[in-house]
């Protein structure tokens, strides 16, 4: 019997789409296209699969609100910020098109008389990626632009609450001329998924989720030797120094914590603020934080949607009720944003003061729309908290003092510090996370090295 996978709204509780899961046959008959059309397009020149590639995200980015909308009703982004996702796509593709010949050109080395030396690089097969539900978009072309222009074919699952996402994507590169097979998706069950894993067609695994998902797909993937990239989330900080510009710490930290309802990997999710700036801090933060609205994703005005289902909800809910028993203050009134109730997936936005680390809050990751903010009396204190996590994806610093800021950098145990900002990835700098963040890289030059393998060619020209 056909399993069926149903997309439930988190706006309205309503089924917004079925799809039927792959069946283990359909999946079999995918890989295999899919490792006989890799064969064929590893040898189609590099300048061609570019040109696809740039065709498919002008193709992607024709259908911008189509695609904005469909994102509002699956998992929850207001409408208002919902094509952001679309042109940050773009953005991140164009990007890996316009270093793709630098990144994949082979490597000379120095002359050595009688030789000719130099390292190519080569991709690895067919990639499996597996990509999430809270940025559907930007999560799965991380790794299938610079996946396909070095000559791998992909296979995407995403997951069941954004099988739109996956669709839209693999037609993008199939209007655009990508030969059949190089790029398909597979709706499937998590156990199909490791399954798939296991096949001795699979030589790379891309997989953005949970702790548990990545070490599912560890255990999957163990014996069989082949790449795996694991982007897992975190629990990331943010410390303003005393002579940071507080206004702007508090509009750059707010919005880090409260966008797309806190459920990003690398959102902040605590806060450490210097003694002598801490109290204006609050009062700014908190009032900047009581003007949000929640309310409908489909609503333009809604600048908080719901969370993807009202268990992700519920769990935040019992987060900041635990840290209150031990003594947390909330700042926020729930009352004032009416659509909060329990068992609903709408959750106000929650600042919470007095916090520490014996507090789930602080040290368990929420991925929801809650921030607490801890006082500290200067950096060796900041310094100590914020590398107090099993996390290390991303964490950010506010200061005027550039050369102090890069001095606290260098020791945070972080995949990338950011200066001033939050929350953001520059498509020209390495994606990596350290700790339960995981491990491997997408992205920039480095991002390619993870979808190809270096192979060697020592010619002796002179006998």
């Amino acid at each position: 019997m056909t399993k069926l996978l149903q997309v439930v709204s988190p706006i309205d509780g309503s089924v917004y789409v079925e799809r039927e899961l792959a069946t283990h046959q359909v999946i079999l008959a995918a890989v295999s296209k899919a490792d006989e059309a890799q064969r064929v397009w590893r040898n189609t020149p590099l300048g061609e699969r570019i040109a696809i590639g740039r065709r498919a995200i002008e193709q992607f980015s024709a259908k911008e609100a189509e695609l904005a909308e469909e994102l509002c009703w699956m998992m929850g982004r207001p409408i208002r910020y919902a094509a952001g996702e679309i042109r940050g796509v773009v953005e991140r593709a164009s990007y890996m098109a316009d270093i793709a010949e630098q990144a994949l050109a082979d490597i000379h080395l120095p002359d050595k008389p009688g030789f000719t030396r130099f390292i190519r690089r080569e991709p690895l097969g067919v990639a499996l990626v597996i990509a999430p539900w809270n940025y559907p978009y930007l999560t799965a072309i991380n790794a299938v632009m610079p996946a396909l222009l070095s000559g791998n074919a992909v296979l995407l699952k995403h997951s069941a609450q954004t099988p739109l996402c996956a669709e839209r994507l693999v037609a993008a590169f199939a209007s655009a001329g990508l030969p059949d097979g190089v790029f398909q998706f597979l709706h499937m069950s998590h156990g199909e998924t490791e399954q798939l894993i296991q096949s001795p067609a699979i030589k790379h695994v891309a997989f953005t989720g949970s702790v548990p998902g990545g070490a599912m797909v560890e255990r999957a993937a163990a014996g069989r030797f082949i790449s795996v990239g694991l982007e897992l989330g975190g629990k990331d900080p943010a410390y303003v120094r005393a002579d940071a510009d507080v206004a702007q710490a508090v509009d750059a930290c707010m919005d880090g914590a409260f966008f797309n309802s806190g459920q990003s990997c690398c959102g902040i999710e605590r806060l450490y603020v210097h003694q002598d700036i801490y109290d204006d801090f609050v009062e700014q933060a908190v009032a900047l934080v009581k003007g949000y609205r929640l309310g409908r994703s489909d609503d333009p005005e809604s600048t908080l949607g719901p969370l993807v289902r009202p268990e992700a909800a519920d769990f935040v809910r019992h987060q900041i009720s635990d840290a209150i028993a031990q003594g947390a203050i909330a700042h926020i009134d729930a009352t004032d944003f009416p659509l909060d109730r329990p068992g609903s997936a709408y959750l106000a936005p929650q600042i919470l003061t007095e916090v520490h680390h014996g507090m789930r809050v602080m040290v368990e990751e929420s991925f929801g729309p809650v921030i607490g903010i801890q006082k500290v009396s200067g950096d060796a204190e900041a310094l100590e908290l914020m590398n107090d996590s099993d996390f290390g994806l991303t964490a950010a610093l506010f200061s005027r003092d550039t050369q102090a800021a890069l001095a606290l950098a260098d020791q945070i145990e972080a995949g990338t510090v950011f200066l001033n900002r939050c929350d953001y990835l520059d498509p020209a700098l390495a994606w990596t996370g350290i700790k339960n963040s995981g491990r491997g890289c997408t992205l920039s030059g480095i991002g390619y090295e993870h979808l190809t393998r270096p192979k060697s060619f020592h010619f002796k020209t002179q006998l």
